[in-house]
């Protein structure tokens, strides 16, 4: 039985723009559907398959570095496309997210729905905060997040009179 959805926010708080994914996590609490659950992610692959586990819909946040500005935001639909293993194109944590992705479909843990919202870093400091090209972005993409779930809130089943 499938469980809900699940917002996963993964990064490392103490390393400047890979915060950004921790970032959408904490300011998305407390504001969705019952049935969405939030979790804070280190991005490591066995851990990240279990939180996978029974998941309807999973949606993803986290940095990346392809070399576009930073703050850009991508959307990627993860049952339609693949993610280069160790690429930059999702994580700045070069092992993590992309195998995590991998390892979960050959295991028969991936999602039905499987989402990733990607945001470019500018600098990935140790003891740096959130630049301000993705403090705008994490506003941006908790908008999204919530218009995108609450559009998707399962319908409330009453009672036939």
């Amino acid at each position: 039985m499938r469980r809900g959805r699940i917002v996963i926010g993964i990064g490392n708080p103490d390393r400047g723009d890979d915060a950004v994914g921790i970032a959408v996590a904490r300011r998305l609490r407390g504001t969705l559907p019952a049935d969405v659950e939030i979790a804070e992610h280190d991005g490591e692959p066995a851990a990240l398959v279990a939180a996978f586990d029974g998941v309807a819909t999973a949606i993803l946040v986290d940095a990346c570095a392809t070399g576009a500005p930073a703050g850009t935001i991508h959307r990627i639909d993860l049952g339609e496309q693949s993610l280069p293993p160790r690429g930059p194109a999702l994580s700045s944590h070069g092992l993590g997210v992309a195998e995590a992705l991998a390892l979960a479909r050959a295991l028969g843990h991936f999602p039905p729905r499987c989402i990733a919202y990607a945001i470019e870093g500018g600098s990935f400091d140790i003891g740096a905060g959130l630049s301000p090209p993705v403090v705008a972005a994490v506003a941006a993409v908790v908008r999204q997040l919530r218009a995108e779930l609450f559009a998707q809130e399962p319908p409330t089943c009453t009672k036939p009179r």
